[in-house]
């Protein structure tokens, strides 16, 4: 029987189907929602997958009496495979609007789902967002707040080794792979890729060949990390630009990558306004950008990217599983300060560097620096994220901290 790890957005979860009347939970495909519904709501309420065509079809065929068929309390799954259902869950939700937690609905397509989310239940839905695992998740401290949340008051995480820290990486933060350290790494991410294109790219009106969708994609992971530019891509493959955005649209939608906005201030210097794009999980880009062994990768020209996408996706994945919206940019000016993210909390600007040595040192901070003298009392104190094991401070503004203390 498959092993089944706490996730940080239960609570959250749990608080929504108490105050509203329809829970919302999207997120990519092998992101845990199924698992998650079921384990805190098997036995309350009904199952109905609407991923088979003949549930499907009863479904868009009948839908009142589909869904006298299975009255609530209700989990369905994968709701954009039959998103003209929503109006009229919307029909029973005002029948009896004061009940809470009548239906759970679960999808991976954002775009589209969130359109007819909006349109049929505005008002009536808690919507929320479940990610990949995150460390803390995978190492059963699914609470343990951010660095820069509440002074630590235990010593440094238990260190990993360099080898189990880039296993980690190479394998990702889906549920199936934490799991099941047996599963074949390469066969797993390919049996993705190859459902995510034939099952959610196929639905979007602005794909058209697939092969090309997939060497778009492959591109983009070559290039995480970087400065995105969306011409030189579109180059590259022979595309048109607009059809370039529409693919960065739809791989946004189906949260396979997140486009990265730079920070804005007016500090009166000229701020680099292109944005950076990364994978949404560090294993599918190392299996996109063919690395197998943790060696190859820790030594490789994409290291820096592979760590700033694992500190990116922990960042992001501790905040979506508290049901906020999280707030993190890059700063780069025109002269070269640059810091690699900065994060949006309690009224304070956090930078944050990424660096591959494990022996931190005073210059790794100077974009920190140099950030806070920017930002003044906007600012707030930094850190420098490393692979090592150490934490200590490295200047008046920043401190070290290994990638398992993050």
């Amino acid at each position: 029987m498959p092993v089944y790890l706490p996730r940080a957005i239960e609570p959250v979860i749990r608080r929504a189907t108490r105050e509203f009347p329809a829970v919302v939970l999207t997120g990519p495909r092998q992101s845990g929602k199924t698992t998650l519904l079921k384990h805190l709501f098997g036995a309350s309420h009904r199952y109905v997958s609407l991923e088979p065509p003949d549930v499907r079809l009863a479904a868009l065929s009948d839908p009142r009496g589909f869904l006298d068929l299975y009255a609530p309390p209700t989990i369905y799954d994968e709701i954009q495979n039959a998103p003209d259902l929503l109006p009229y869950i919307k029909e029973r939700i005002d029948e009896r609007r004061e009940k809470a937690g009548q239906f759970l609905l679960t999808g991976s397509q954002n775009l589209l789902l969130m359109q007819e989310v909006t349109e049929s239940l505005a008002g009536r839905a808690a919507v929320l967002r479940l990610l990949p695992l995150s460390l803390r998740e995978m190492r059963g401290e699914a609470r343990r707040p951010l660095p820069w949340e509440s002074p630590p008051t235990r010593p440094p995480a238990e260190p990993m080794t360099p080898r189990q820290l880039w296993r980690l990486f190479l394998r990702g933060g889906y549920p199936e792979l934490a799991t099941r350290p047996r599963r074949s790494v390469a066969l797993w991410h390919a049996s993705y890729l190859q459902t995510y294109l034939e099952r959610d790219v196929r639905t979007l009106r602005q794909i058209g060949d697939l092969t090309q969708f997939q060497n778009f994609l492959r591109l983009l992971a070559a290039r995480t990390a970087q400065l995105l530019n969306l011409s030189g891509v579109a180059h590259d493959l022979g595309i048109a630009v607009n059809t370039a955005k529409a693919w960065l649209s739809a791989l946004e939608a189906t949260y396979q990558v997140v486009v990265l906005r730079p920070y804005f201030a007016n500090i009166g210097k000229r701020l680099v306004k292109t944005p950076k794009v990364y994978l949404t999980d560090v294993g599918t880009l190392c299996y996109l950008t063919g690395l197998v062994d943790p060696e190859h990768a820790a030594k490789g020209p994409l290291a820096g990217p592979i760590l700033e996408t694992a500190v990116l996706s922990e960042i992001t994945r501790t905040l979506v599983a508290r049901g906020m919206e999280p707030r993190v940019y890059f700063y780069r000016t025109s002269t070269g300060t640059e810091v690699d993210f900065v994060v949006e909390a309690s009224g304070k600007l956090i930078p944050i560097e990424v660096k591959l040595s494990a022996t931190p040192r005073p210059a790794m901070a100077s974009g920190i620096e140099a950030f806070c003298r920017d930002l003044g009392r906007r600012a707030g104190s930094g850190y420098v994220i490393h692979p090592g094991r150490v934490r200590l401070p490295l200047g008046r503004h920043a401190t070290a901290y290994s990638f398992a203390d993050l």
